[in-house]
């Protein structure tokens, strides 16, 4: 198994947790972490909203000691901004500080932020010369292929970065143009790999442990990220890490690990985000956990009612007999 090094820090392994808003929360990194993911990255953090005190944006912050490496996202386009909020938060257990240049969102895109930073790589080098000066946590950054099919400059702006110190480098092979649709390109990761010499992450349809394989050899990347093949199985990480080891697929989990699994996620919902909010952001998960299974359509129906920890314990219970 092969670690990686980011600025210094010593992963255990090349296999990352993607940060996603509304999924890669405290619980579920908890979870991917014990399953075998070398880091795991944070739901974006708004800049703006720290440096406003906003009380929600602290609990999405929290860090709990036994997850291991853990990656703080930041977005934002301010370079005052971010990079003062970076010296605010310094002392926080995370381990990397990223900045986020991926995000498709319309509302983030439309000021100025995520994906949008691409298009404005002398405001990318204002952000990252300060935002390396003001921590001294490794900075590293989430990118895609471009903006849109006209404006692919995923390499100019991994060049400026690694000149401005970034420790490391995610390309995501899609545009913001196409969201998540499409093939992910997985030539420029290639060509970002070609062009600088710090860590480069590959990210897009890593979807199974064999091609995970794939993208570390055909685009001599890093490490892989994984962000929408962990919804609803977390197992992924323990398959790939595997498999990249000796070459040995572990057995997919039966019923019982599932369902095990599944309540520990609830358990640690219920923990930290109370049973209002808690039982009704595990719904969107029973519905990724039982993709496929027989009944899961009534299932889902079922779930979408639920208001209580307990009802939601019972249905886990009579769906993974």
């Amino acid at each position: 198994m092969r670690q990686l090094t980011i600025g210094g820090v010593t992963l255990p392994n090349n296999i990352i947790l993607a940060p996603m808003a509304g999924v890669s929360d405290l619980p579920f990194r908890l979870l991917c972490h014990e399953l075998g993911a070398g880091l795991v990255c944070m739901e974006m953090v708004s800049a703006k909203a720290i440096y406003y005190n906003n009380k929600n944006t602290d609990s999405l912050m929290e860090i709990h000691p036994q997850e291991g490496a853990v990656s703080l996202q930041l977005f934002g386009s301010d370079p005052d901004i971010l990079s003062e909020m970076a010296k605010r938060i310094e002392d926080r257990p995370y381990t990397l500080l990223d900045l986020n240049m991926g995000c498709p969102v319309p509302k983030v895109v439309n000021n100025g932020e995520g994906s949008a930073l691409m298009k404005d790589p002398a405001l990318v080098e204002q952000i990252l010369t300060k935002l390396v000066k003001a921590t001294k946590k490794p900075v590293t950054i989430k990118i895609r292929k471009g903006f849109d099919e006209a404006n692919v400059n995923a390499v100019e702006i991994a060049r400026i970065a690694e000149s401005c110190g970034v420790a490391a480098i995610a390309v995501h092979g899609r545009t913001r143009e196409q969201y998540y649709s499409g093939k992910a390109d997985w030539e420029i990761i290639a060509a970002v790999k070609d062009a600088v010499s710090i860590p480069v992450l590959g990210n897009g349809d890593v979807d199974s442990p064999a091609n995970a394989r794939r993208m570390l050899a055909e685009t001599g990347c890093d490490g892989v990220m994984i962000g929408r093949a962990a919804q609803g199985n977390p197992w992924i990480f323990r398959e790939i890490r595997s498999v990249l080891s000796d070459g040995t697929v572990p057995p997919w989990p039966d019923n019982a690990e599932k369902k095990e699994l599944i309540l520990r996620h609830a358990a640690l919902q219920l923990k930290y985000k109370g049973e209002y909010i808690g039982v009704r952001e595990m719904r969107k998960h029973l519905s990724w956990y039982t993709v496929g299974m027989p009944n899961s359509a009534r299932f889902r129906q079922q779930i979408n009612a639920m208001e209580t920890m307990e009802q939601l314990i019972q249905r886990v219970e009579e769906i993974f007999v």
